[in-house]
């Protein structure tokens, strides 16, 4: 208990008990469901915000028991509720939000918050408070909340802004602070260890054997950075537009967004941000890759927002921006794409989708039903058995395709020794085979390529066939 464990604890709810502001979260939510409500935001936000956050609340409600806690303060707030302390849950938010959280959390004997007509923030906030309780503590977290701390006979500082943090730690009885680095934040948001993929836009320049063409290496490289922070802006996106499913995930509520440890709208900037360089990058690449990179982004756009919860339709669409990467480089470097290698793509990156899907719904088969429909997927467990046929399938028509590669003309014409490349064939059979029997036994990483980058086998096998290439040539 505090000193003034008789006074009643005023707590704030956006980015003091939750990480996150959730006005932010709903928003997002809203536009994913209902993408037409995005013309109806400027009429909303003219009547004020009170107005604003009434309507979004009204088509959309969050999960309390899911939300991003502020895991240290709220032990903090449950052992004040068992001694006895008054807790008040005082925030800015909807009602319908601050109803649901107290609900969930038992320990306020009240709420104050927004309605329709008043948005209970700055001075609003405090009459509210003053109106109710003539002394009183507050635990808050930004600049919105000074002329509260100013009145409040106790300050607590949770998750505090550097100027609040430097204008009331000096008078603060307790300072809570939850968080990560946000500039390692803001890199993992950007997943660049998903930049592994682009490296298939070297590709077209590997199998035309322009090994020491600087000029093509170059155009790859440009290349190769456009499209990563092109993909960084969709992951960004789509990390946004998944706040709620992802909060349900076992793994996926720790990225940046989800947990809390990097604001929504830190992400809504970094979008146009990544955006613009990705463009800028174009300059330097032949005409046709920018609308590579257009159709590229539209496509991703397009899965981020209704796609991905499409069955069947979102394996093949990710298939499809696997073979837009080889396209990508081929325009880029003015060389000629495989017809032979984007069907061998299509069939193995299918494959490694459907086998993305299988490791989620085996996760999903441990949870509650309630949980498996919040992840706003196209799957149920009862699907395992289809995946797994379709998923092998389309991995030995991989394999398959590319010995018909082999007994083609066009083999003839690059290699010298064309029969060594049938040392492929058994390699990507047995690679094939483990990656689906490790995805069956759910012993799969939830992205088999992530999985394949830290998996001494894949590098094993990856670097005979490389030897068996270079050799054939």
């Amino acid at each position: 208990m505090s000193k003034n464990d008789s006074i009643p604890l005023c707590v704030d709810l956006d980015g003091t008990l939750v990480k996150l502001d959730t006005l932010h979260q709903a928003l997002f939510l809203l536009l994913r469901r209902e993408p037409a409500s995005i013309f109806r935001l400027p009429g909303w936000i003219a009547k004020g915000k009170a107005h604003l956050k009434d309507q979004v609340m009204q088509r959309v409600s969050l999960d309390a028991a899911a939300l991003p806690y502020h895991q240290e303060f709220l032990a903090h707030l449950r052992s004040e509720h068992a001694a006895g302390r008054p807790l008040v849950l005082a925030t800015a938010s909807n009602h319908r939000t601050a109803d649901a959280v107290a609900e969930h959390l038992g320990l306020f004997s009240e709420t104050l918050s927004s309605c329709a007509s008043t948005n209970l923030r700055h001075a609003q906030k405090l009459e509210a408070i003053q109106a109710r309780f003539p002394k009183f503590a507050y635990a808050g977290n930004d600049a919105a909340d000074f002329p509260i701390w100013e009145a409040a006979e106790e300050v607590i500082l949770v998750n505090p802004t550097p100027t609040a943090k430097a204008k009331y730690a000096g008078k603060a009885s307790q300072i809570f602070i939850e968080k990560r680095p946000e500039g390692l934040m803001v890199i993992k948001a950007m997943r660049c260890n998903q930049w592994l993929k682009n490296l298939l836009i070297f590709s077209p320049m590997l199998l035309a054997h322009k090994f020491a063409d600087l000029g093509s290496l170059w155009q790859s490289a440009v290349a190769f950075l456009s499209f990563s922070l092109a993909a960084s802006s969709i992951y960004v996106l789509n990390d946004l537009f998944d706040l709620s499913a992802d909060q349900h995930h076992p793994r996926k509520c720790r990225r940046p967004f989800a947990s809390g440890d990097l604001p929504i709208v830190s992400g809504a900037l970094m979008i146009p941000v990544l955006v613009a360089f990705s463009f800028a990058f174009c300059w330097f690449l032949p005409p046709a890759f920018l609308f590579v990179l257009l159709a590229y982004y539209a496509i991703t756009t397009a899965y981020s927002w209704r796609i991905k919860q499409v069955a069947v339709a979102d394996v093949l669409t990710l298939a499809v921006l696997f073979s837009m990467r080889i396209v990508a480089g081929a325009v880029a470097t003015s060389t000629t794409a495989s017809g032979w290698f984007i069907e061998f793509a299509i069939f193995l990156f299918l494959s490694l989708a459907l086998v993305k899907r299988m490791a989620e719904l085996r996760e999903m088969e441990k949870e509650p039903d309630k949980e498996n429909h919040q992840r706003e997927r196209g799957y149920v467990p009862a699907d395992l058995p289809l995946l797994l046929a379709f998923g092998t399938a389309s991995g030995y028509i991989a394999v398959f395709v590319f010995t018909l590669y082999l007994n083609s003309d066009k083999v003839t014409l690059l290699y010298s020794r064309p029969q060594f490349l049938w040392a492929f064939c058994p390699l990507l059979l047995y690679w094939i085979t483990r990656i689906w029997h490790l995805a069956w036994r759910g012993k799969m990483h939830d992205d088999p390529l992530a999985f394949a980058a830290k998996d001494p086998q894949t590098y094993f096998v990856g670097a005979i066939a490389v030897a068996a290439m270079l050799y054939a040539i």
